[in-house]
């Protein structure tokens, strides 16, 4: 199984709320691997394929996050998503 992380740092005005949690969200469940999200220097994280365990995690504009992902498709998963967020969640 392959394992696969990444980091970025959220700056949309927003945060990763709404709107952004939704793409965000969809995005992540394209992927068959186990896709997990977490607030920089936060405790424990979310499920990245559930808008409210997402947007539970209070992340704001100008936080960094961790995205974590197990399974065949981990490395397209997280590269995709860092993108996504790098992107300022506009979908390719």
């Amino acid at each position: 199984m392959t394992r696969a992380q990444g980091v970025t740092t959220v700056e949309h005005e927003k945060g990763l709320h709404a709107r952004p949690a939704s793409v965000f969200v969809q995005t992540a469940s394209k992927f068959d691997a186990d896709v997990r999200v977490s607030k920089g220097g936060g405790d424990g994280d979310a499920d990245a394929k559930s808008s409210i365990a997402v947007i539970s995690l209070g992340v704001e504009s100008g936080d960094t996050i961790e995205i974590t992902a197990d399974g065949e498709d981990a490395d397209e998963a997280v590269e995709r998503l860092v993108a996504l967020v790098d992107d300022d969640f506009e979908e390719a």
